[in-house]
């Protein structure tokens, strides 16, 4: 089980999840709530609340207050200890949701659909996402799984970059980085190259390189990169594998070329014709990763090494 030091879905995220099913759809859909629990815990064999002798279980408790009497607030689950959905560990909190969205417990598959994207839409952010995994009588049956893919981790070290360039500017940048690679593959796209240009230009400037206003945007990373450190100097001895990584980095630079290609298509920032076909979330994914790659690169070569004398 895991401890709630380690839990990746943070309180800031399920309290935005609960805020969603208090004033939104019922979490028990179309059961009564003690019916619904069942189905995830043994409710015959939690504590009751309640302080009469014939009240002495969690399924009997729950009976009484909520489905005969219904004297607990409509948001009561969320804040009940017996179930920790706020602050218990992950797994506990995912089944919870997606028994929310499960067939048996709300049919209208739409409304299944709807919930589950307002969901994915605050996990996404902690690294988590619910889908279908299955079908029952034609009807998906959800679950869930942690994102893995391959712009998530960089864009984890996205935020300690913009704290150490101390810029308003690249910290919007990074908090709409992190939001619209899930939600809006082109605002991700645009915001990456976006990324990639400010963070190149705080470099220049804590170094001392002069550039012109108006230049280019990949000879601003190529700038950027003639003015860092990129390859050791212990390399240097070693041809081979001086020329392999210079080789490298080469190819890491023409990635300015093609993010710049790809925003001025596919980007926000210019204007679409109605029959615009826009690039998916697994592309914005592709780029994004490729841009926070290079970005944190240049980055960290800005850290280890002492700016060029001028």
């Amino acid at each position: 089980m895991r401890r709630r030091s380690e839990n990746s879905i943070t309180e800031v995220t399920r309290r935005a999840i609960v805020d969603y099913l208090s004033i939104g759809p019922s979490w028990s859909g179309s059961l009564p709530e003690d019916d619904f629990l069942g189905r995830i815990y043994d409710l015959k064999a939690m504590p009751s609340t309640d302080y009469r002798p014939e009240y002495d279980n969690a399924e009997k408790d729950i009976w009484k207050h909520r489905v005969m009497n219904r004297d607990w607030p409509d948001s009561w689950v969320f804040t009940d200890g017996r179930f920790d959905l706020l602050f218990g560990p992950d797994d506990a909190f995912l089944k919870f949701l997606v028994e929310t969205i499960h067939p048996v417990v709300r049919p209208d598959v739409a409304e299944c659909e709807s919930m589950a994207h307002e969901y994915n839409s605050a996990l996404a952010v902690d690294g988590w996402e619910i889908y279908p995994a299955k079908f029952i009588s034609g009807k998906p049956v959800f679950s869930y799984r942690q994102l893995t893919d391959s712009s998530r981790p960089h864009l984890d070290e996205v935020s300690r970059v913009a704290e150490k360039l101390s810029g308003h500017h690249i910290g919007q940048q990074s908090r709409r980085l992190r939001e619209a690679v899930e939600k809006d593959p082109e605002l991700a796209i645009g915001t990456a190259k976006e990324f990639l240009e400010t963070l190149c230009k705080g470099i220049l400037a804590d170094r001392k390189v002069s550039i012109a206003k108006d230049i280019e945007f990949p000879a601003l990373v190529k700038t950027t990169i003639q003015n860092l450190t990129v390859v050791p100097p212990e390399l240097s001895e070693q041809s081979q594998t001086s020329r392999t990584v210079t080789a490298l980095l080469g190819n890491l630079g023409a990635v300015a070329h093609q993010l710049a290609e790809i925003r001025n298509e596919f980007g926000t920032g210019h204007g679409r014709s109605a029959s615009h076909v826009g690039l998916q979330k697994r592309h914005a994914k592709l780029v994004v990763g490729a841009a926070v790659t290079l970005a944190i690169f240049l980055y960290e070569c800005h850290e280890a090494s002492p700016a060029k004398s001028v």
